[in-house]
């Protein structure tokens, strides 16, 4: 089903409390101690919420027998993003976002456990819902530690996960029954194609370009030279390091 358009029904705003709906918004009046006994001015600060504000980004990917990365990216509208066409800009969109495209991702929920492990479910079950892939939970990898989103607004906190997958065997994805799963599709890219798109703004969503670059690290890849350092020269193939991990081996796709 592709996207037409989102029409605004009705605002809510004016009639609604900071405090109750899918995004919460506490307004407070903080100020700052500092060690030596002194204190500074009381300044205003709004913090914005969601359920339980950690999320966990899957990335999706396959090597190919050309030794070929492909990722699975998730394409659906974004309604916040959409209607930036209804405001006024000091440096104006370049395009109508009617649709991003992101890696698959989803809320940490109770019951999930606050360990690796249950990272790893939480992954697996946004692969399934979201991208139609079932991963074994062993082959699910974490890839660096949490990231924040918006810190001078929000407290959401963004961990990474990667897992192989066969692009072949993916199902229709079952959703989590919400209307913004509607219009989603499912799409391959190469990995430094995507890493490219990031950059060059076609792919505007700062997670997925953080996980992508993530995975190519996790996979001992380089996409500057599109290869992996298992191929480069001794001397070179010496220094090289995985960012974060210390001594850790790069295993060969």
């Amino acid at each position: 089903m592709k996207l037409r358009s989102i029409e605004v029904v009705e605002d809510r705003t004016a009639q609604s409390r900071c405090d109750e709906g899918f995004l919460r918004v506490a307004r407070l009046s903080v100020k700052n101690v500092y060690e030596d006994g002194s204190e500074s001015e009381v300044y205003p600060c709004d913090v914005v919420s969601r359920p339980g504000s950690d999320a966990v980004v899957t990335v999706l990917y396959e090597v190919d027998r050309e030794r070929r990365i492909v990722v699975a990216l998730r394409e659906s509208p974004r309604v916040p993003v959409y209607l930036r066409r209804l405001k006024r800009y000091e440096h104006p969109d370049p395009r109508e976002y009617r649709t991003l495209l992101e890696v698959v991702a989803g809320l940490i929920e109770a019951g999930d456990g606050g360990d690796a492990e249950g990272l790893r479910r939480r992954a697996a079950t946004e692969a399934e819902e979201e991208a139609g892939y079932r991963p074994p939970l062993e082959q699910i990898a974490v890839i660096g530690d949490e990231t924040f989103a918006s810190p001078g607004t929000s407290d959401e906190k963004i961990f990474y996960c990667a897992t192989p997958v066969r692009v072949a065997e993916r199902t229709e994805p079952r959703g989590d029954g919400s209307v913004m799963e509607e219009c989603a599709e499912i799409v391959e890219w190469e990995l430094g194609q995507a890493i490219e798109a990031c950059r060059g703004g076609e792919i505007p969503d700062m997670k997925t370009e953080i996980a992508l670059l993530r995975l190519a690290d996790h996979l001992g890849y380089i996409p500057q030279l599109g290869c992996f350092v298992d191929e480069l020269p001794d001397e070179l193939r010496s220094r090289y390091r995985r960012l974060g991990v210390s001594g850790a081996e790069i295993a060969r796709p």
